[in-house]
């Protein structure tokens, strides 16, 4: 058995992604702690640029798995979607006199913080679940069709989807994923020129065409190699499925695609 040198690591390492979550509710406490955990992440120039839609509804829970393809984001008895929300500081400075045209949390550089920003959020939520023995799941799959997401929130200007948390007490829990070696992701002080990546990675290849996933177990998952040159071919370009519902929320994307 492995020895952790606290309780801290010891959840970071045994992180899994629990997709099968049992009907118990989460209290309203632990609920508090978990929304409290998320507003203690770093946040960029102390701006506060996200937000956090706490689904209770069925029907937008249920959307959200028409939207995601995937049942268990409507079963999850917590379900979030944490967001870029630039809205709230807009309408502060709106209303301290600061004329529409002088405005810059439209531009990217806002855009991204709030993204940074929601994320912190969402991985310090995440990891105070999972030390109370909770199961996550993290849910990208909220931004398989963005406007319909922003439609189903009734998301305002000035506010974007970035990921979906589900969290709940654990029915099944799937092995540990495989992850990378250190070598292949921590570098000293600079990015190394010249790495062989396929027989640096060749063992973690192997191994992670052995992994079952629990929505398959009948099968292994495809080897990285593989996945990775799948996945590199078959996603709809960043305009389509980023910068287009971004500039619909008001945000001035077309600096970052002059870039």
């Amino acid at each position: 058995m492995q020895n952790y040198p606290n309780d801290t690591i010891k959840t970071l390492m045994q992180r899994r992604t629990i997709r099968n979550f049992t009907k118990e509710a989460i209290d309203e406490t632990t609920r508090n702690w978990l929304e409290q955990a998320a507003q203690q992440a770093p946040t960029s120039e102390y701006r506060h640029s996200w937000s956090a839609i706490r689904v209770t509804d069925p029907a937008v829970a249920g959307r959200l798995a028409e939207i995601g393809g995937q049942h268990y984001i409507a079963e999850a008895p917590l379900l979030y979607v944490f967001v870029v929300d630039v809205h709230r500081n807009t309408q502060i400075v709106l209303e301290n006199g600061v004329p529409e045209q002088n405005l810059t949390f439209k531009y990217p550089y806002s855009f991204f913080q709030g993204y940074q920003d929601a994320m912190l959020a969402l991985s310090a939520m995440q990891i105070a679940a999972e030390s109370l023995g909770l199961g996550v799941v993290t849910l990208g799959s909220v931004l398989n069709d963005v406007d319909a997401t922003i439609a189903a929130l009734e998301l305002p200007q000035f506010v974007y989807p970035v990921l979906g948390l589900g969290i709940g007490h654990v029915e099944k829990a799937p092995q540990v994923k495989p992850r990378m070696p250190q070598a292949a992701q921590f570098f000293d002080n600079r990015y190394p020129e010249s790495v062989n990546w396929k027989e640096l990675l060749k063992e973690f290849d192997e191994e992670t065409g052995k992994y079952v996933d629990l929505r398959h177990p009948d099968r292994t998952i495809p080897p990285f190699f593989n996945s990775i040159t799948r996945h590199c071919t078959d996603r709809p370009t960043a305009e389509k499925r980023m910068i287009g519902p971004a500039q619909r929320q008001g945000f001035v994307m077309q600096d970052f695609l002059d870039l």
